[in-house]
């Protein structure tokens, strides 16, 4: 194909020297230990004092597919925080090959491209199986700081199983001086932690927090006009008592 051709998949932007057998982008590693609010993607344009947080990309693929599809258009609001962590596109083991391979390359293109532009970004790593080995390390710094989530993983046996060697792999392949750990931390990956709790963990809290207010401002007009809260039948017992006493 005619370089001239070549205008889709981002590949009329920048074509990186790629590593290992599917020519992945390579990160540069981040030694800067993360100082800031870590908040999810879906809420960086509303985030107030951006330049204090760090965005990350643990949601799902769909709410932030448009930083691949027109990655130039949200740079601008990307550089007015303090970090970014890399974009985690799934690579689930029931997924095809080639679509984990694929998501593994745009993660990689995406971080490259935005550390090109300026930005700090911390790199996500993901795996899925063993097999994945083989591939989803190319283009991982060695040393530094990285981000994984544990989100999902831990639901059975198995996937927890997974989850764990997976992570072993890494710390054995990457050697990261810190691990910015997302989600419910199993004991065995307990060391050198940055923990982010789910976002949904704090919806949750709010939530509670909130019925807990309805309640006790129910509690304290309850205390204020006893009469009110009594019961139907109550309010008319004192009616009852008169009209036998007549």
């Amino acid at each position: 194909m005619a370089s001239g051709m070549i205008n889709f998949e981002n590949l009329d932007k920048f074509t990186f020297p790629g590593v290992g057998k599917y020519d992945i982008p390579q990160i540069e590693p981040v030694k800067a230990y993360p100082h800031g609010e870590f908040i999810p993607v879906n809420y960086h344009y509303t985030a107030k004092d951006q330049a204090s947080k760090i965005v990350h990309f643990f949601v799902d693929d769909y709410q932030f597919i448009r930083y691949w599809n027109t990655p130039d258009k949200y740079i601008p609001k990307l550089l007015q925080f303090a970090a970014v962590c890399a974009p985690d596109f799934s690579t689930y083991t029931d997924m095809p090959l080639a679509m984990q391979i694929y998501n593994h390359y745009r993660k990689h293109w995406l971080a490259a491209y935005w550390q090109m532009h300026g930005m700090t970004v911390y790199p996500t790593i993901s795996w899925s199986d063993e097999n994945s080995y083989d591939w989803c390390f190319d283009g991982e710094p060695v040393g530094g700081v990285v981000a994984v989530s544990s989100v999902g993983t831990q639901a059975n046996a198995e996937s927890k199983r997974l989850f764990l060697r997976g992570y072993e792999e890494m710390m054995k392949r990457l050697s990261p001086e810190w691990v910015i750990f997302y989600g419910k931390v199993p004991e065995e990956c307990d060391w050198n932690l940055i923990r982010v709790k789910p976002h949904y963990d704090d919806i949750v809290k709010r939530r509670k927090a909130k019925w807990a207010d309805v309640e006790a401002q129910a509690e304290l007009e309850t205390a204020e006009n006893p009469e009110e809260s009594l019961p139907e039948a109550a309010k008319m017992e004192p009616l009852l008592e008169a009209s036998r006493g007549k």
